[in-house]
């Protein structure tokens, strides 16, 4: 991972954007009301074991309102120990666009050190790419280039406060994605 420099009070602020895992085929039921698959439920398992291990427990958790997204969270958080993370489910990231994304990270009060957003592609993606300085880890730069497969996690770093982060103003450290 790539080093980033505290702010003067030692913070540095991580946003974790995860799409969801793997759901079921969309039509027979609306987009919305797609549940994950079994695969998808095992993700959404080991994703909340590597954001553990990775010391990525979040402090504060803005997750999407599609059945897909709200079951990844409750799956992965089952994993996260004793944590209990402030949820907020919004109606505003299923069909948000990155500047939705940014506008509800910027909301997030500086003293939140770990921000995990879970969404959908292709904007988890492009929001990786939008935020990411050149000088970020560059096999993780060129996936979030093309997108991201489900149940993969990308880690931004930056010392600023929330409501300043905006184009290439983090450094993306990591895409992870747990092992099958």
């Amino acid at each position: 991972m790539t080093a980033v420099t505290p702010a003067a009070d030692g913070a540095v602020h991580r946003l974790v954007l995860l799409r969801h895992a793997k759901a079921e085929r969309a039509g027979a039921v609306d987009d919305v009301l797609r549940p994950l698959r079994l695969d998808g439920r095992r993700q959404a398992g080991r994703v909340g074991v590597a954001l553990r291990d990775g010391g990525l427990v979040p402090e504060r958790v803005l997750c999407s309102s599609a059945l897909r997204t709200r079951q990844t969270w409750e799956l992965l958080a089952a994993h996260l120990g004793d944590a209990e993370p402030e949820l907020t489910v919004s109606d505003a990231l299923y069909a948000a666009d990155v500047e939705d994304v940014l506008g509800l990270v910027r909301q997030t009060d500086a003293r939140v050190r770990t921000l995990l957003v879970v969404g959908h592609e292709p904007t988890m993606a492009a929001t990786a790419s939008f935020l990411a300085d050149p000088a970020s880890d560059g096999g993780a730069l060129a996936q979030v280039q093309v997108g991201v497969p489900t149940a993969t996690y990308s880690v931004l770093e930056s010392a600023e406060p929330w409501e300043t982060w905006g184009a290439r103003g983090a450094l993306l450290t990591f895409v992870g994605r747990p092992p099958a």
